[in-house]
């Protein structure tokens, strides 16, 4: 059996809150980021869960940080700066954790990022400074992105993205509109998934979320 454990990592600010789910023959690395803290965001977000589940059946430890100021993790909400921070933290963490642990060819475990709403927005600045540092990721999986005026939050500058990367959304979000991400999309030439009738919160339709997960990993 997987094991669970609540880990606290050193971050910039203060301290880190990190659920770690391993797995007996591990495979790579998940990294996912929860929704927005301010409206009620943490890492047992049904869509997290269900992010989490779909790497580890594929052979992921996965990793579900709590941004500053919720659950055990310490500091001030930051609009994304300070998260991003935080979460390379984690990424370094990892990656010293799990060092001895490789492929069957001998190399690290690849890294794979995956964010839902504002912690897709984080992710796909994380996957730009991991870039640059030398240790892209493998593969990132956006739910839900949040990109442009989103009511009640802000505008968001959402990074650009490898032109491989799972970006799934509802036709039907009300958070952020289909209209913000497919704007976005549009000049990096990335194809966007969506779930026909599917609120923000993908309601009643989390398994297709695996399911298309499944379909598209590589």
């Amino acid at each position: 059996m997987p094991r669970h454990e609540r880990i606290l990592v050193d971050g910039p600010d203060g301290k880190i809150e990190v659920f770690v789910e391993e797995h007996e023959n591990p495979q790579g690395i998940a990294l996912i980021a929860h929704p927005h803290p301010l409206f009620g965001g943490t890492a047992d977000n049904k869509v997290v869960t269900t992010l989490a589940r779909a790497f580890r059946e594929r052979g992921c430890i996965t990793l579900r940080p709590s941004f500053r100021g919720v659950g055990g993790s310490e500091g001030e909400h930051d609009h994304g700066d300070a998260e991003t921070d935080d979460v390379l933290a984690v990424h370094a963490w990892a990656r010293a954790r799990y060092a001895a642990v490789l492929t069957p060819s001998g190399t690290a475990l690849p890294l794979y990022l995956a964010g839902f709403s504002f912690g897709a927005y984080v992710t796909t600045r994380l996957a730009k400074r991991l870039a640059a540092a030398g240790d892209p990721a493998r593969w990132l999986v956006l739910v839900g992105t949040a990109a442009g005026f989103v009511e009640g939050a802000r505008t968001y500058d959402t990074e650009a993205v490898t032109a491989d990367t799972l970006v799934i959304h509802g036709s039907a979000d009300q958070t952020v509109r289909l209209d913000n991400v497919l704007a976005w999309a549009q000049p990096l030439e990335i194809p966007v998934v969506v779930i026909p009738g599917a609120d923000h919160f993908f309601h009643r339709r989390l398994h297709l979320i695996r399911d298309i997960i499944q379909r598209a990993w590589h």
